[in-house]
């Protein structure tokens, strides 16, 4: 699962992807990768395990060490370090599926955070969408696809070895769980590759990127409940070959959380899917031009109460303080404005309220929706100053009033 722009969802078994998202409706700040352990920088995107990992990873070892007990006794108790190196050679796969995501989204020009391998998988976090559903198709297919090809890989090893020996155990062991892998990813349903898949067909066809992640959100949801009432009545069935007789009531506890936590993963995931493709319809209305604040350019030695006089006879909310030239020096902050008693304003001058503007502090009045975010995100501040193409003032804007707006547009249901 590889959505571009969508933050940090897992994916079981492989996949994944989402720029930082806003939280309680803000547009945030961007975070440095991290979120584990530094493995690497294939391709010069950081590779990160989760904490999350290790304790599927042991998971895994006890596991598969209890299989290697029935299939292989005579390793006793190195059948668990057999089983770690399957462990770790199950996630080596998996990193294998996020690196065609990578590698194809680099390849259409579309910038990847990190891929961090966690409890259920792996997720590319992708910080822009495909500019076309074709794109979009491709780049969700190349996981499993991947996947798909390593199976074979394991397949093709085990004609090579013994069967019944510790390299054919985990040839078939890593071929079989390749193939669960691609399988998985295939089902037609956010946030797995096959949701996206699905999302390109349905957007081909309607024109529409929203209607095509409407449509794969809820087959997703769909997949959830399935497989939170599916898992348990086939394993207790016998529906995966398996021996019904064998079954304990651990098992089926066992069962049933497996069950539960994949589906709250998909359910989260096709949700969270929803929400960004919702920020991404909305963000074009996010446009510097008409959020921007009027300001009136006031030189440094000017006291306060006489820019506010200035301001008001103008209709303008903010001040700029310029040079003897006219050229802006400073934007006056509005919390330090407020801050200043009214009786005291006469004896402030302006230049003590102001921050000096930096290179990233000044913003052309044609930026709009993402780029507009990219631009504040690259130098927080709490006030900008936006010019026109030709260089002159065109007034201030406020941090707050984009993150009113932005509240705002999310709250509109999506068209």
């Amino acid at each position: 699962m590889d959505e571009s722009g969508d933050s940090g969802r897992p994916k079981p078994g492989a996949g994944g992807t989402d720029p930082a998202a806003p939280e309680n409706g803000k547009p945030q700040r961007p975070r440095e990768p991290g979120g584990g352990l530094l493995m690497g920088r294939p391709f010069g995107v950081p590779v990160y395990v989760a904490p999350s990992w290790f304790l599927v990873a042991a998971l895994i070892t006890w596991v598969f060490g209890g299989q290697l007990e029935r299939v292989l006794p005579e390793l006793g108790t190195a059948r668990y370090l057999v089983s770690l190196f399957f462990a770790i050679a199950f996630y080596a796969s998996v990193l294998v599926h996020e690196l065609a995501h990578t590698v194809v989204a680099l390849r259409y020009k579309l910038p990847v955070r990190r891929i961090q391998l966690q409890f259920f998988g792996g997720v590319s976090e992708i910080e822009k969408e495909s500019e076309t559903p074709g794109r979009e198709f491709v780049l969700a297919f190349v996981g499993p696809l991947l996947s798909l090809v390593l199976a074979g890989v394991f397949y093709a090893g085990m004609k090579f070895v013994e069967p019944g020996t510790v390299p054919g155990v985990l040839l078939a062991g890593l071929m079989i769980s390749n193939l669960i892998v691609a399988a998985f990813n295939l089902l037609p349903g956010l946030p797995l590759d096959g949701g996206r898949m699905l999302r390109a067909v349905v957007w081909k066809i309607t024109g529409r990127p929203m209607s095509g992640t409407v449509a794969a959100a809820w087959v997703g949801r769909a997949l959830a409940v399935s497989v939170l009432i599916g898992l348990p009545l086939l394993t207790q069935t016998g529906g995966f070959g398996n021996n019904t007789d064998d079954i304990s009531g651990m098992d089926t506890v066992t069962d049933a959380l497996l069950a539960a936590i994949l589906c709250a993963i998909i359910w989260t995931g096709a949700g969270n899917s929803l929400r960004m493709a919702r920020l991404r319809e909305h963000l074009p209305e996010l446009r510097a031009r008409t959020l921007t604040r009027r300001a009136v350019p006031v030189e440094a030695a000017t006291p306060l109460s006489e820019a506010l006089r200035r301001a008001n006879e103008a209709g303008a909310r903010a001040l700029v303080v310029v040079d003897g030239h006219g050229d802006p020096k400073a934007v006056v902050r509005e919390a330090a404005i407020g801050s200043v008693p009214e009786h005291r304003r006469p004896w402030v001058a302006v230049s003590t309220l102001a921050q000096d503007l930096t290179d990233g502090m000044k913003i052309s009045v044609e930026l709009s929706g993402e780029t507009l975010l990219d631009t504040l995100r690259a130098s927080p501040a709490t006030e900008y100053l936006v010019l026109e193409e030709t260089g002159e003032i065109y007034g201030v804007l406020s941090t707050a009033d984009v993150e009113r707006a932005f509240v705002a547009a999310m709250a509109r249901p999506a068209a």
